[in-house]
């Protein structure tokens, strides 16, 4: 059972690899990325963003005052710093320090 385990946490790790090394791969040198994969490459991160935020705050309106102030004030930390340092790492460590002390307080 322990064989097998192991067997699937390295398959899935080899394609993980692979998939983010693949865009290097065919990528390289002389050839450049199409418009539409770079066009792609600039929108999609946004609505990744967007569909989180949508996700992370689906369960407000069911409790306001537990979830629902604390994830507010959360994602306003997260835009503030953002927009403050630039640094996505950042934001997300930040929100997520002020969502899990919010919650305990309230």
């Amino acid at each position: 059972m322990t064989a097998y385990i192991l067997f699937a946490i390295l398959v899935s790790a080899m394609i993980t690899f692979g998939l983010r090394a693949l865009p290097f791969a065919v990528f390289s040198g002389n050839r450049s990325m199409p418009g539409w994969l770079k066009q792609l490459g600039t929108i999609l991160p946004s609505s990744i963003m967007a569909v989180l935020v949508v996700y992370c705050l689906k369960a407000v309106k069911s409790d306001v005052i537990g979830t629902g102030i604390p994830s507010a004030i959360a994602v306003a930390v997260v835009v503030l710093s953002y927009k403050w340092k630039h640094s996505t790492f950042l934001s997300i460590i930040l929100g997520t320090v002020a969502y899990m002390i919010l919650i305990r307080l309230m």
